[in-house]
């Protein structure tokens, strides 16, 4: 069988790792192609890949992924099968369409977002994804949507825990904490225009068979997780509780973030002040400017962060459940050094989580066992072997269960 041509959008941080990791498994696939608004990034990317010794043809390409018709004619330029979406989550829907017209598989790693309503309410999917499962499965095209680390791994994880542990499901508490510091007075892990969005709405978490509301920074707890020992993390809304509550209705299904006391202070300074807005304002001198894009442009790229990064992630899953009616619990998770990430990539620990998982399912479909030929999120498909591809890609799934610390 002849082997898929590959086309990745997007040219940031994430891209840069899923760029590497699809060089390291290049034999998995034909032609490999990178596309983005602005070529150069994709340029550099192509001669980092060289940097590092890889001598395969990476073809890199001007795309502006919001122009549907743009992405389906790149997609057929290209004969690409398989498209990786790292670009920024506005462009989602766009890219879903060319990949639909076109005939190729898909894949992201974050729910769209409309870039003129923030923080909408739940269920995100069922807003913009899930509304083109038909068209997807007509078109007999394989989508898997939210195949980052979280959502996407973590998905995975609550699925292995549903697979292994448990016959039913009673709660699932998602825990994302960087540890880790990059040097600078202060910084977003990613693209800061999405970051402040996710904290400037509603925190929704689905709990007791309903959606609760809560403010950002309302709740937090004290969690002691292994290596990097005790961190606050904070009730926060995010993509993968919307299609874990439609899988585990039944359970309580929330997202824990860490936040130092400085971020929380920047930030609620800069929402205070009004400049998180979207909404366009007129300076004295009569120019129009959106407060949160001028945030945007004079904080640092998130991906210069990568040389100074040091410190480790541990993103887990916290699962309770009972299995024959006896009740336990499992923490599935995963640590990541930035450094580490650095020295093999050219990036930091944040993007490198991001970056690799959709990467693993790009061979799962490349091989067959995920070419569903229709529209699934992580957890629809069996958590195991996507684990098991991921540790041997770098990114290893342990797992504290009643037999102590081990991997899976």
């Amino acid at each position: 069988m002849a082997k898929k041509n590959l086309l990745i959008i997007g040219a940031g941080g994430v891209a840069q790792v899923t760029a590497h990791k699809v060089a390291q498994w290049a034999a998995e696939f034909g032609d490999l192609n990178i596309a983005n608004r602005t070529k150069a990034r994709a340029d550099a990317i192509v001669d980092s890949l060289r940097d590092k010794g890889h001598k395969m043809p990476f073809t890199s390409h001007a795309l502006d992924a919001m122009d549907a018709d743009a992405v389906e004619a790149l997609i057929r330029k290209t004969d690409a099968r398989i498209v990786i979406n790292v670009g920024t989550a506005f462009i989602n829907m766009t890219v879903l369409e060319g990949c639909i017209r076109a005939g190729a598989a898909y894949i992201d790693t974050a729910i769209h977002e409309d870039p003129a309503k923030v923080c909408e309410t739940p269920p995100w999917y069922a807003n913009y994804e899930w509304k083109r499962r038909e068209d997807v499965e007509k078109a007999g095209i394989t989508a898997v949507l939210g195949a980052g680390f979280d959502p996407g791994v973590v998905n995975a994880y609550a699925r292995f825990a549903e697979d292994e542990y448990f016959d039913r499901i009673d709660s699932i508490d998602i825990v994302d904490v960087n540890a880790g510091s990059h040097g600078r007075w202060f910084a977003t892990n990613f693209d800061p225009e999405i970051n402040f969005r996710e904290f400037t709405g509603t925190v929704y978490s689905w709990q007791n068979g309903e959606w609760q509301e809560n403010a950002m920074f309302e709740v937090g707890r004290e969690w002691d997780l292994p290596v990097i020992g005790k961190h606050t993390a904070y009730l926060s809304g995010h993509d993968e509780v919307h299609s874990l509550s439609a899988r585990y209705k039944d359970a309580d299904v929330r997202f824990w973030m860490g936040f130092g006391d400085h971020y929380i202070n920047v930030f609620t300074v800069l929402k205070n002040l009004g400049l998180l807005s979207e909404h366009p304002v007129t300076t004295a001198e009569g120019q129009e400017v959106v407060p949160l894009k001028v945030v945007k442009a004079v904080l640092p790229d998130p991906a210069s962060l990568a040389p100074d990064y040091t410190g480790k992630t541990c993103i887990g899953d916290l699962v309770r459940g009972r299995r024959d009616g006896v009740e336990g619990e499992v923490f599935i998770y995963n640590v990541a050094d930035h450094k580490d990430a650095y020295d093999e990539v050219g990036s930091q620990g944040i993007s490198y989580t991001a970056g690799v998982p959709p990467v693993a399912a790009a061979i799962l479909i490349a091989r067959g066992s995920w070419d569903v030929g229709r529209m699934v999120n992580v957890e629809d498909m069996p958590a195991r072997p996507f684990l098991e591809l991921l540790g041997r890609m770098g990114l290893p799934t342990r797992v504290i269960d009643a037999t102590g610390d081990h991997p899976i």
